[in-house]
């Protein structure tokens, strides 16, 4: 798709050639394979030291700015980069991510950069759709990102950097109040996912993991 065509679809919110950029979803899914660590933006994640055992995982998501203020906490690598907001050439240059999603519904801000890039993938919105009735608000990108990986074929997937807002954002000061996303459900959503497949673990900033195995 040529540059205007694309921004004819974006404003026209032409979900079809917009997803025909990119590679199918399930395409996308088949590649996360092994063991997978999916890296949120907690503040808390900072204070952690779980950079190694990120390092160490086969593919390595990061979500949305994807700050890493140390390799000590954050690691190194991003591998998937989760979008759902803009992202300058800097950062995507710095980031250098093999495949990215954007996340989020709102089509309209999807930036050419991220589109026109290879290895982009653009989730159907029912997804979206689907986890915010079930949620009772918007998910986060995060969220939607798990629940993506569930229906991946990967044999663990480990969360870090995942305190359901208790510490705050790395990229933001906005606290749980001053944003859309009821995190309560959300938790309770991966508590409940983490019962049924034991592939998942959410760490703690010590580094202990909150599944009993």
């Amino acid at each position: 798709m040529t540059r205007l065509g694309f921004y004819l679809a974006r404003t026209l919110r032409l979900e079809a050639p917009l997803a025909a950029m990119g590679r199918p979803l399930d395409q996308m899914l088949s590649r996360m394979q092994g063991k997978v660590a999916l890296v949120g933006n907690a503040q808390s994640l900072a204070t952690a030291r779980h950079g190694a055992e990120i390092d160490a995982a086969d593919l390595i998501l990061r979500i949305n700015r994807a700050p890493m203020p140390a390799p000590l906490s954050h690691g190194t690598r991003t591998d998937v980069l989760c979008l759902a907001t803009s992202l300058d050439a800097a950062s995507l240059q710095r980031l250098n991510p093999g495949l990215i999603l954007w996340l989020s519904p709102k089509r309209k801000r999807l930036p050419w950069a991220v589109a026109s890039r290879r290895g982009f993938a653009l989730p159907p919105l029912a997804g979206f759709q689907r986890l915010k009735a079930l949620l009772g608000a918007p998910p986060t990108t995060g969220l939607m990102m798990i629940d993506l990986l569930s229906h991946s074929p990967a044999t663990r997937i480990d969360l870090f950097g995942f305190d359901f807002f208790a510490s705050r954002s790395l990229t933001g000061r906005r606290s749980a109040a001053q944003v859309p996303h009821d995190f309560g459900a959300e938790q309770a959503y991966v508590t409940a996912l983490m019962a049924r497949d034991a592939r998942f673990h959410l760490h703690r900033d010590a580094g202990d993991d909150l599944r009993q195995d």
